[in-house]
C-alpha cells in the first residue's frame, strides 16, 4: 500500500482523527478509535469499539470484517497498530453509534442518499448539481 498518513481535525470540531491515503485503491482510511472518541466522549474509546464490535458481529453487521490494521503513532509518539476503515464503511461505523453527536451525520448521509434517490429517478438533477458544483470551482 502506498499511503500517506494525515490528520483531519476540521470536520470534528478540532479533534484530531488520524487518516491514511492508500493511493492504489484511491480512499482515507479513518482510525475507528479516533472516530468513537470524537462522537461519544467515551473515556475509554477502545473499550466502547471492543463493545461495539461484539454487538455489531452478533447483528450481522460486516462492517467489522472490512477493518483494516494499520501502523499509526499513538499518543505515547510509538507507532502502534490500529483497526481502520476505509470512507464507506467509516460512514457505516458512524450509523451504528447510538449517540447525539453522531446525528448530524447520520442526518447528513440521509439526505445525500435522498439526493441521489431523486438523481436515479431525474437525471437531469444530477447533471445539474454537477454543473453548478463545476461552476463553482
Amino acid at each position: 500500500m502506498n499511503n500517506k498518513l494525515e490528520t483531519i481535525s476540521n470536520l470534528f470540531e478540532d479533534k484530531e482523527i488520524r487518516s491514511i491515503w492508500d493511493s492504489e485503491k484511491e480512499d482515507y482510511y479513518f482510525s475507528v478509535v479516533d472516530v468513537i472518541s470524537v462522537l461519544t466522549e467515551s473515556k475509554d474509546p477502545s473499550h466502547y469499539w471492543r463493545t461495539l464490535k461484539s454487538r455489531m458481529i452478533q447483528e450481522g453487521n460486516e462492517t467489522v470484517t472490512k477493518c483494516d490494521t494499520l501502523k499509526l503513532r499513538a499518543k505515547d509518539g510509538k507507532m502502534r497498530y490500529t483497526d481502520m476503515l476505509d470512507t464507506k464503511n467509516i460512514f457505516r461505523l458512524i450509523e451504528s453509534i447510538p449517540s447525539p453527536k453522531a446525528e448530524p451525520f447520520k442526518m447528513w448521509l440521509a439526505n445525500l442518499g435522498s439526493e441521489r434517490i431523486d438523481e436515479v429517478f431525474d437525471p437531469e438533477i444530477a447533471i445539474n448539481r454537477a454543473i453548478n458544483y463545476y461552476r463553482s470551482k
